[in-house]
């Protein structure tokens, strides 16, 4: 987490006075929901609508962003499968690694090998 991500959410739990642990970290700041857990289609509003500010073109989710930022911990730490599991808190590293094959293509590297086979053999 970069420290303007923590800065933020220290800034965001303080405004937030009686926060119990089980309660919603995230909540509607509208008078007609005010401090109710936002909604899965609220969530994906924020995001669509964050990306667009910023200028991101790709329509954006919740889901593409936490896939985005595996992809680049996977590029930041060459690899690390390991690490990036514990990152992302899948069980499974076969999860992370299907993440890192896609970001390296192998399936794509291994395609071409075995077209170019093909058409030696022919």
């Amino acid at each position: 987490m970069w420290i303007w991500e923590v800065i933020a959410l220290e800034e965001w739990l303080s405004t937030r006075k009686h926060l119990e642990p089980d309660d919603p970290l995230f909540v509607a700041l509208n008078l007609v929901h005010w401090g109710q857990q936002l909604s899965t289609i609220s969530v994906y509003k924020r995001v669509r609508a964050i990306a667009q500010a910023a200028g991101i073109q790709k329509v954006m989710s919740p889901h593409r962003v936490r896939h985005s930022s595996i992809t680049a911990a996977l590029e930041a730490t060459g690899g690390n499968v390991r690490a990036v599991q514990q990152l992302s808190r899948h069980a499974k590293p076969e999860t992370v690694m299907r993440y890192d094959d896609n970001r390296n293509n192998l399936q794509g590297e291994v395609t071409e090998l075995l077209s170019g086979l093909l058409e030696e053999g022919l």
